[in-house]
């Protein structure tokens, strides 16, 4: 029998149950996937606290890579044995296998493992829209981004760095702040002692960042506003400290006519053939070296309870993923 992370009720890590489930055959248009790896994120605490609002009892997770053990009648995009990965709805990839829409799946390369696959489909993803869909940005570019030790800010570092950009971005810890380095961070904010505003400002001769990315939220948007250069923009991509505030239009014109956007990574990859583009640039970086994804953190699938206490903890670095 399968075995699947589940909750019943939402709160603290404590909520989640390992449990055996059945696995049926998939119907028309869907897959069964056995999973090799599964992807840990911070989005997947939102789910569990409520945050994102899901239907209960639910599954957990939205990313895994594996195998494809059978297909359901009309699907033609993926065979049974094909290598995959995917992220997104709906959740239950914490499992060890489980049938889902064929449709969310991205083909696997040969040279990409299915761990490696499981710690960056969503963090690459992200990375990839919000550096090659949110703002023209050209090289010798300097923009500012939070977490630079997390999932998303090494890979967005290493990116970054490819596109001739450069990268200021804050840590809470000096351990953090040389392994942002290592990954090609150029100016490192330790914000637990130096002031992100101020230090931003000396970097940039007074002038600001054209482009703030931020995926803290309660606690960093209004430092975050004050590092956007005239006519720049904020991109609240995550909230990993809480909501963002209600806005105050009037703050954005006399912070300099700045913008504020709210994507989400759903809306960059629901059209199929910019998933694929998307997917295709980041494998190909991974392939060819420009990118390094280390995974800092293994957790067996039965652990997620830890495993979640260590990532809203923040004794995570970097990527972690689920054996499976």
């Amino acid at each position: 029998m399968a075995k699947a992370v589940r909750f019943y009720e939402t709160g603290g890590p404590e909520v989640l149950r390992w449990e055996t489930v059945a696995v049926g055959d998939p119907a028309p248009g869907e897959v069964r996937i056995e999973h090799k790896a599964v992807g840990l994120n911070f989005a997947d605490t939102y789910f569990r606290t409520g945050l994102y609002p899901a239907p209960l009892p639910a599954g957990m997770g939205v990313e895994g890579a594996g195998v494809i053990t059978a297909v359901g009648e009309g699907v033609t995009t993926v065979c049974t044995g094909d290598r995959v990965t995917y992220t997104g709805s709906p959740l239950g990839a914490y499992s060890t296998e489980r049938v889902m829409p064929a449709d969310s799946l991205i083909p696997l390369p040969d040279g990409v493992a299915f761990d490696v696959a499981a710690a960056m489909t969503m963090r690459g993803l992200t990375t990839a829209y919000l550096l090659r869909r949110i703002w023209p940005l050209v090289a010798g570019d300097t923009v500012l981004l939070h977490a630079a030790a997390g999932g998303v800010g090494l890979i967005f570092c290493q990116w970054a760095k490819l596109l001739g950009l450069r990268v200021i971005g804050t840590v809470s810890t000096d351990q953090k702040a040389d392994v942002a380095r290592r990954h090609g961070c150029d100016h490192v904010i330790v914000y637990t002692r130096e002031n992100v505003v101020d230090r931003v400002r000396e970097l940039t001769d007074g002038v600001g960042v054209p482009v703030v990315f931020d995926s803290i939220g309660a606690t960093t948007f209004q430092s975050s506003l004050q590092c956007v250069a005239r006519r720049g923009l904020l991109v609240c991509f995550g909230t990993a400290a809480g909501p963002i505030p209600p806005i105050d239009a009037m703050q954005l014109a006399t912070q300099g006519s700045v913008f504020v956007t709210r994507p989400a990574l759903a809306d960059y990859i629901a059209d199929p053939m910019e998933r694929a583009v998307l997917a295709g640039e980041l494998f190909s970086h991974v392939r060819d070296g420009g990118i390094s994804i280390e995974i800092n953190q293994r957790y067996d699938l039965s652990d997620a309870v830890a495993a979640h206490r260590d990532l809203e903890t923040g004794r995570s670095i970097g990527s972690s993923v689920f054996s499976v």
